[in-house]
């Protein structure tokens, strides 16, 4: 029996017709009521939409145990509760690469609205007063762009920036040198961006390490006169800090495509005539609509005709033979790659993976990508097993792996070595009993530690009454201490300390742990 999917959102007829070229039997029903999708859902194997669709945890539990696959036609997925999704086995796809090009256009297209006032001076002329005096504009050649973020939209902005002959800075944790290069920008750090530019464009993801980006401390380290413009994601930029930047005139214009609440119908940046403001329009040309659209269709046929799955966020790349070998190692992966991650503030520029013992002897490589969805996702959004390499090829990393059969102390051990600009960091893990990971080197630190939901890790020099120190500032914070775990290089060397915590740390303890005696670092880990 051929499989069924219903489309609930528009989608080009092109699209419809792949589904039923592939053989996949295809209902289009658009401008359902919630109601009326949840009492349709459950006939269906697959579910296409766009953004009008709301793919909640109750409509999930009325589509299962049919629905397998979930495809939206673009980028995010706010619209859908992947969590709930995941819970009952549902696949969610999305199409990361539709829209770039467009979205990019529009960034440029809304810089050069602000540089010649064209949206004021088109009403002013609309009305006719005729003030060619009234606006002065700026030119964009030999102007410095600043593009935080430089992933395929963000590189897409810099290659059309350097046609105009401007000069272009980047600032992005994973973008390398070599790829900077080929893109003729120049990488720098945050601050240098901010007090260089003359034009700031936001290309980023929304994550907690990126949300509120650009706030009242950022803009105060920008130029004067400097114009903003956001196509990536509403909250990067705290639109009232902006607001009385713009008031004050030390901001000189702001673009926006996007914004904290949409849609949007009353902001505090309304009505100003130093702000052009678009209703999200990155994505909306008839080309990456068309685009997105057959993509969608494309991979949801795979997956339901073959299993084959193409950009899911949610599921990995595992055969059913393998997955039962597989699933503790890859939990193992997954947990020492996000400790790496969440360690690592500069750039990778390298990543080596080492397999040793049995875990060698299986199929590594949803392992690696494992390990790159866990060394990503501190940074990135939507970081998946099947998109995680694709975005180390875009930024130039190189990945690497090792395999070993014989392992001298351990029945397998996989470790990972990160190369930054400025560094190198190491991590290795183990597999207890076959099923149980462990932590069991940090950096040739030897250390034998389980990771729970939230634990601190602290580095610093091995000196007396320090163990005492740290225990005594979590009691004082009312925090429970779960596991404690302890690694050092020698006496009176550099050591560390894995300290499992039953409850989030806030930012002030985490301040005072940092200025306690003879600590070098103090971070949260989340797993």
């Amino acid at each position: 029996m051929a499989p069924k999917v219903l489309v609930s959102d528009k989608l080009s007829p092109a699209a419809v017709q792949v589904f039923k070229d592939r053989g996949v039997e295809v209902d289009v029903k658009t401008s359902l009521k919630p109601d009326e999708l949840k009492a349709w859902i459950a006939e269906y194997a697959g579910l296409a939409i766009r953004s009008a669709t709301k793919v909640t945890a109750d409509l999930l539990k009325a589509a299962a145990p049919r629905l397998k696959v979930i495809g939206r036609a673009g980028i995010g997925v706010d619209n859908v509760d992947v969590p709930a999704a995941t819970s009952l086995g549902i696949v969610v796809m999305n199409t990361p690469f539709g829209n770039a090009i467009t979205t990019a256009e529009h960034a440029i297209a809304l810089m050069m609205a602000l540089a010649r006032q064209l949206p004021v001076a088109n009403a002013s002329t609309h009305a006719g007063k005729w003030e060619k005096n009234r606006f002065m504009g700026t030119e964009l050649f030999n102007k410095t762009l600043g593009i935080i973020g430089c992933g395929n939209i963000g590189g897409n902005v810099a290659d059309r920036a350097v046609g105009l002959k401007m000069k272009v800075l980047a600032y992005d944790p994973f973008l390398s040198e070599e790829r900077a290069a080929t893109l003729g920008v120049e990488r720098v750090e945050l601050d240098e961006l901010f007090a260089r530019s003359d034009f700031i464009t936001l290309h980023t993801p929304m994550t907690e390490a990126t949300r509120g980006i650009i706030d009242a401390k950022a803009i105060a380290k920008m130029k004067k006169g400097v114009s903003i413009i956001n196509c990536a994601r509403g909250g990067l930029i705290v639109e009232k800090d902006l607001k009385a930047a713009l008031d004050s005139g030390y901001v000189k214009g702001a673009a926006f495509d996007v914004f904290e609440v949409e849609p949007a119908v009353d902001n505090p940046l309304f009505g100003m005539e130093q702000v052009v403001a678009t209703p999200h329009l990155g994505a909306s040309t008839a080309e990456a609509q068309e685009n997105v659209a057959l993509q969608v269709a494309e991979q949801m046929s795979d997956y339901l005709l073959s299993g084959a799955v193409t950009n899911a966020l949610n599921m990995p790349s595992v055969s059913a033979e393998d997955a039962p070998r597989l699933r503790p190692y890859m939990k193992l992966a997954e947990q020492i790659g996000s400790f790496v991650g969440q360690l690592t503030v500069d750039g990778f520029t390298a990543v080596q993976i080492d397999y040793a013992g049995e875990v060698a002897r299986l199929n590594c490589k949803p392992l690696t990508q494992v390990v790159l969805k866990g060394l990503f996702s501190p940074l990135m959004a939507g970081v998946n097993m099947v998109n995680a390499p694709i975005k180390a090829r875009e930024r130039n990393i190189a990945v690497t792996e090792a395999r070993n059969e014989q392992c001298a102390d351990y029945h397998s051990l996989i470790r990972i070595t990160v190369t930054t600009d400025k560094y190198k960091r190491c991590i290795a893990g183990t597999l207890i009993h076959n099923r149980k990971p462990r932590i069991i080197a940090i950096n040739d630190i030897p250390i034998e530690a389980e990771l729970g939901p939230y634990v601190l890790y602290v580095r610093n020099e091995d000196k007396p009454g320090f163990i005492g120190r740290l225990g005594t500032a979590l009691g004082a914070a009312g925090v429970n201490i779960a596991t404690f775990h302890l690694g050092r290089t020698g006496p009176g060397e550099d050591a560390i300390a894995l300290i499992q915590v039953d409850q989030p740390l806030g930012p002030e303890l985490i301040e005072q742990v940092r200025a306690l005696p003879s600590v070098k670092q103090a971070v949260v880990l989340k797993f």
